[in-house]
């Protein structure tokens, strides 16, 4: 269960994050708004607090598995919301992260 929370939490701070920073890139940069801007900059501090909720209490550690989710994450935000199409080396990155993410939270302790 402890795994399974973990994973739920890092997408939430992914959505939060990629989604933070799509908004803001939006509102400025697509001239959208500074009401998108400022939606973004609300769902970076949201995702800064997500964080917070990891069973493992080891800032960097969570950090630097957040690493990997966020490669992963932008990814498949490029897919779902951009229409980008990742290339097989964008896919085989995002397995590596993925794989970096599992050892550095998964993996056994003693």
């Amino acid at each position: 269960m402890t795994i399974l929370r973990s994973l739920v939490l890092f997408v939430l701070a992914a959505v939060a994050e990629i989604g933070g920073a799509w908004l803001v890139w939006q509102g400025w940069r697509e001239h959208r708004g500074l009401w998108w801007v400022a939606a973004g900059v609300l769902a970076l501090g949201a995702y800064g607090f997500v964080a917070t909720f990891q069973p493992d209490p080891n800032f960097g550690r969570i950090l630097a598995a957040y690493g990997g989710v966020f490669v992963a994450g932008s990814l498949a935000w490029g897919v779902l919301v951009d229409g980008f199409r990742p290339d097989r080396w964008d896919l085989t990155g995002a397995v590596i992260c993925l794989a970096g993410v599992a050892v550095i939270m998964y993996a056994p302790r003693g």
